[in-house]
């Protein structure tokens, strides 16, 4: 435990480094897990006569009491383009769907094509179905097409993944088909399931264990606490949803996802040396009571063999200790103070 920490991974529940071995299928949330939590605004199209600043002034209204990545990317563009916008009370917001203002006998409804269908609101054939959709009233006005760039570190994390013998690696999106299926293709994922509501995401889970695999799931949002309850193993990344982060089994306290092939190797690796003491304790007490009974070396001698063979497994049960650097010292003595950051954020689930 003392030499993960060094790695700034926080195990919350011992269970996790044992189950970690038999873990064959890797499923990671698509939106602030594999890409940046942030996306970026690509483009803005207006299907009327609404400027590009007045689609955006709109779907800014009615984001600005949201705080999921989408919202914050649209809000900080208005912003940087100096756009007013107001406040409402008067919202309905539909969790993985889109949301409903009314400012001054006005209707804002922004959301996903799916939400669009859903209100009997009619989009353009020739727009892009994986954009952000502003309708004004009962009508299509424009819409907001996002980027989003993948976290530097994936590409490597993956391979290593492979490389210590995990079958599958999945992406889960509440993400339309185009952005999902581009990102699988980019990565080399062996599936991928797009629109996914969170109820949906632990069904997934639940399904792949049905059929005998052991699943990790790695997310950041409160969209994935269900599927991280379900999973065998569930990792979050600090800076993440406050349920994300109660949720999950493992925290990558500098949120950075470079750690997860380190943890399978440190799980693997104490594994490895659990049987070893094993086998090696079983054999030296069998070997020790044999002595003892058959008395070949003599009772004195077997109790002094017992003694200084006990001496050495204490040393080397204790040899990950001596592997810490002095660097990896300071990253504990950093570790308290993570952990006294994350409990201010994070409120106990009953």
């Amino acid at each position: 435990m003392t030499l993960i920490s060094s790695h700034s991974i926080l195990i919350k529940d011992g269970r996790a480094l044992e189950a970690l071995n038999n873990i064959d299928i890797v499923i990671f949330d698509k939106t602030g897990t594999l890409t940046e939590e942030q996306p970026k605004i690509s483009a803005i199209q207006s299907f009327a006569d609404l400027s590009e600043n007045d689609i955006l002034t709109y779907a800014a209204t009615a984001e600005i009491r949201l705080s999921h990545p989408i919202a914050k990317a649209i809000i900080k563009e208005a912003e940087k383009r100096g756009l007013e916008f107001s406040q409402t009370d008067k919202a309905n917001y539909k969790m993985g769907h889109g949301i409903t203002v009314e400012i001054e006998n006005c209707l804002i409804q922004v959301g996903s094509n799916r939400f669009m269908k859903n209100e009997a609101i009619k989009i353009p054939t020739d727009a892009n179905q994986a954009a952000i959709f502003i309708a004004i009233n009962g009508k299509a006005e424009g819409c907001i097409e996002l980027a989003a760039n993948i976290r530097a570190e994936i590409p490597k994390t993956i391979a290593a993944l492979r490389k210590q013998g995990i079958k599958k690696v999945i992406i889960v999106s509440g993400d339309h088909l185009q952005p999902t299926q581009a990102l699988a293709e980019r990565l080399e994922m062996d599936d991928y399931f797009y629109e996914v509501l969170p109820q949906e995401k632990a069904h997934i889970v639940k399904q792949l264990q049905a059929q005998g695999h052991k699943v990790c799931f790695v997310g950041d949002g409160i969209n994935d606490a269900l599927a991280m309850q379900q999973a065998n193993v569930s990792i979050s990344l600090a800076g993440a949803s406050t349920i994300a982060t109660d949720m999950a089994q493992v925290v990558f306290m500098d949120g950075d996802l470079v750690h997860l092939s380190k943890l399978f190797e440190l799980a693997k690796k104490l594994n490895n040396s659990t049987e070893n003491y094993l086998f090696f304790w079983t054999g030296y007490g069998i070997g020790n009571i044999a002595f003892a009974i058959f008395n070949p070396i003599g009772l004195i001698n077997s109790s002094l063999l017992f003694g200084s063979t006990f001496t050495l497994g204490l040393f080397h049960a204790t040899q990950p200790l001596t592997q810490i650097t002095k660097k990896d010292t300071n990253k504990q003595k950093v570790l308290p103070l993570m952990l006294e950051n994350i409990q201010t954020k994070v409120s106990p689930i009953g």
